[in-house]
């Protein structure tokens, strides 16, 4: 594996991803909500920070970069289109551009749509995206500052990574999720299979993530706009994916 990937629970329910490149030493804190747990926990792994990467701005996402930057003089790299919300950012980056870590490299892809700057980090040799609360396993984000043809562009980019690539998203809300889908794609047998993957986990106290977009492909209603049958589903047979993904979005919200 080109990257060590480690994490720790921020808040309630916020994941905070560790990245190590093991050729390098870099290590970087995916949207650290909080600093002294997160600094706690690479004290723990014997890691050294040397950059915080943010998906968006939210404080749950950014909370902990400033003083974790004055504890480390970590770089803070973010979206370019909201450079202006991310607390300390240094190094701001647009859709498609990279981003060297270490010796790996990430592939920036704007996904607005939950805030109007969010970005996802692709390292694409590690086979891993980083899609803070654009994307969650069996779920979307919340459209606070975005569209629904806003979000389903952001998703249908994702839906262009490979299936072997492991998804790390901002939250464990996948059993939540399950329950949803369920709701709006209850014929779906890997869903099935899904849920009770994700009952089990939680029932043991373990993470659900991260997930696969292969797993996401076939079980997430949200990536699935574009199927005839979920469209049926819902009650809209023949619309337009973007009909059909506001469709799903707004019961969601009403969940």
């Amino acid at each position: 594996m080109t990257l060590e990937i480690d994490h720790l629970i921020c808040l309630r329910d916020n994941f905070v991803w560790l990245l190590r490149e093991p050729r390098s030493g870099a290590v970087a804190a995916v949207d650290p909500s909080e600093a002294l747990p997160v600094k706690a926990k690479l004290d723990q792994l014997g890691w050294k920070l040397t950059h915080i990467l943010n998906t968006h701005h939210h404080n749950d996402h950014t909370g902990g970069n400033l003083e974790l930057k004055k504890l480390t003089g970590a770089t803070i790299v973010g979206p370019k289109a909201d450079q202006e919300r991310i607390p300390g950012i240094d190094v701001a980056l647009a859709d498609n551009e990279t981003y060297k870590f270490g010796e790996e490299t990430a592939r920036v892809y704007d996904i607005p749509g939950h805030t109007k700057g969010h970005i996802a980090f692709w390292f694409e040799q590690a086979k891993a995206v980083f899609a803070g609360d654009t994307l969650f396993s069996l779920g979307c984000g919340r459209m606070f500052e975005g569209t629904a043809p806003m979000m389903w562009a952001s998703l249908s980019k994702l839906h262009r990574l490979p299936g072997d690539t492991r998804l790390y998203c901002g939250h464990e809300y996948t059993q939540a999720n399950a329950k949803f889908a369920l709701t709006v794609d209850p014929d779906n047998a890997a869903l099935k299979k899904r849920a009770a993957e994700v009952d089990a986990l939680r029932a043991a106290g373990k993470p659900t993530l991260p997930s696969t977009m292969a797993v996401e492909y076939a079980t997430n209603p949200f990536l699935r706009a574009a199927d005839p049958g979920l469209a049926r589903q819902v009650g809209l047979p023949g619309a337009d994916p973007v009909a059909v993904f506001a469709e799903v979005r707004g019961r969601k919200d009403r969940f």
